[in-house]
C-alpha cells in the first residue's frame, strides 16, 4: 500500500511540470497548504496535538470528518457570506478522511 502511495506521489510531482491549470488549481492548492499549516498553530492544537488526533485514536475519525464536511458545506454562504475558509475546511476534512481511509486499509491488509 505504501509503495502504491509513493508511486502516486511520484506521478503527481512529475505531472506538475508543464500543466496549465484552467481553474487555478495550483494557486488554490498553495492557499490550502497555507490554511492547513495555520491549523497547526497554538489556536488549534494543545501541546502539539490536535483534538482531531484524539478523536481519530478513539475510533470516531471518519464520522467526525464527514460531519465537519457537511457542517462547513452547509454553512458556506450563510455565516459570514461566502467565506472561503469554509470551503478550505471542507477540503481539509476530506484530506483527513482520506488519511483515515488509507490507515484503515493498511490495518486491514496486515490482519
Amino acid at each position: 500500500m505504501e509503495c502504491q502511495r509513493n508511486n502516486r506521489l511520484r506521478k503527481l510531482k512529475s505531472s506538475e511540470v508543464n500543466l496549465n491549470y484552467k481553474y487555478n488549481e495550483d494557486i488554490t492548492l498553495e492557499e490550502l497548504r497555507e490554511y492547513i499549516d495555520s491549523t497547526y498553530d497554538a489556536h488549534y492544537s494543545k501541546d502539539k496535538f490536535q483534538a482531531t488526533e484524539f478523536i481519530i485514536d478513539g475510533g470516531h475519525g471518519e464520522g467526525f470528518c464527514i460531519g465537519n464536511i457537511l457542517k462547513y458545506a452547509q454553512r458556506y454562504g450563510k455565516k459570514n457570506g461566502k467565506n472561503r475558509n469554509d470551503l478550505l475546511k471542507v477540503i481539509h476534512y476530506g484530506i483527513i478522511a482520506l488519511y483515515i481511509n488509507e490507515m484503515e486499509n493498511i490495518e486491514n491488509e496486515t490482519k
